[in-house]
């Protein structure tokens, strides 16, 4: 655990230790305390342990996946979101079902993953509210995911975009259908869930 950070406690799981090593060595740097993990087994052990504040997890790993670890974690109210190379529609749909915070398309550097860390951290209650007795520690995972985030992970995939320019592509959608950015994103994010029903064996 990369200690002597205030601003919250991230973990962090990615079989690929280079990302690993990348991703925790930023967020230290960014002020955040981070545990990490390369594997879902190992990682489910230390949620148990260390409670983090908000999780950032790989998807596909050797043994539990990062949507086993994610299970486990929307049971426990904390927070997580997804960063892997693998944005099919069937996986866009689970990440959804899940309740993630964020979804981020690799590759991805620091500058792209601090952001949506700072903005998810900014959604969950103040720490002394979720301290006090019976508080309910986030209910993010509970909630329905921020579809602008979903929206601008499929949008990067699809066009090999970096996330600003993903974010002003959809901005650019949203304006030219006259509708609200997050209505936009709705629809897209609709748009390829039904693409993945109907891709499904009957």
């Amino acid at each position: 655990m990369h200690a002597g950070a205030a601003k919250g406690k991230i973990l962090v799981v990615d079989d690929d230790r280079l990302v690993l090593a990348t991703v925790t060595h930023g967020l230290a740097k960014a002020g955040y305390a981070v545990i990490d993990a390369d594997n879902g087994d190992d990682a489910i052990l230390l949620a148990r342990e260390h409670r983090p504040d908000l999780a950032l997890l790989d998807i596909r790993m050797e043994g539990k996946s990062g949507f086993d670890v994610a299970a486990y974690l929307r049971e426990r109210k904390v927070p997580f979101m997804f960063l892997s190379a693998f944005s099919d529609d069937a996986t866009i749909a689970q990440v959804k079902a899940l309740g993630a915070v964020a979804y981020l398309v690799k590759p991805l550097d620091i500058g792209q993953i601090v952001p949506t860390v700072e903005a998810a951290f900014a959604r969950l209650p103040p720490v002394e509210a979720a301290n006090a007795p019976g508080a309910v520690v986030n209910a993010a995972p509970d909630a329905a995911p921020d579809p602008v985030a979903l929206a601008v992970g499929i949008l990067m995939h699809r066009y090999s975009l970096a996330r600003g320019e993903a974010l002003a592509r959809l901005r650019a959608q949203a304006a030219a259908e006259q509708r609200p950015l997050p209505a936009q994103a709705e629809r897209l994010v609709e748009a390829v869930e039904l693409l993945a029903a109907s891709a499904r064996p009957a």
